[in-house]
């Protein structure tokens, strides 16, 4: 079974429930560095416009999960962890009016896992 290059906890899992009831289908896309640093931010699905300098690591909650690929250079050897946590990011994230927000842990891949990684989704076409 391929080894996801994004999974969630379980808090995570129940914040996605929730907002996907209140708002739909989400995406994610890993924040580069502005607003929260590197903070994941959800939005409504394209709500946040991807496009070529767009990767899609994979899904969470059936939520697809994007970052620039340039970042994903930098966390190509790691696995994305999303987690929340009580305070209030200073983003447009969905989850900010509820008093939490959306963060990211890592851990390195190991050398079997690197060998047997989930592929890149498919790139998106800007439109």
């Amino acid at each position: 079974m391929p080894v996801p290059r994004v999974v969630a906890t379980d808090r995570a899992v129940l914040l996605i429930n929730s907002l996907i009831e209140l708002h739909g289908p989400l995406m994610f896309h890993q924040s580069g560095g502005c607003c929260d640093g590197s903070q994941p931010m959800c939005f409504q699905e394209g709500e946040f416009k991807t496009g070529g300098s767009d990767v899609c690591l994979g899904q969470v909650q059936g939520c697809k999960f994007y970052m620039s690929a340039d970042q994903f250079e930098y966390w190509k050897h790691t696995q994305l962890i999303l987690d929340v946590t009580p305070g209030r990011g200073s983003s447009f994230s969905l989850e900010i009016p509820m008093g939490v927000r959306f963060y990211i842990l890592s851990v390195l891949f190991s050398e079997e896992e690197l060998k047997n990684l989930a592929p890149l989704m498919e790139p998106v076409e800007e439109g």
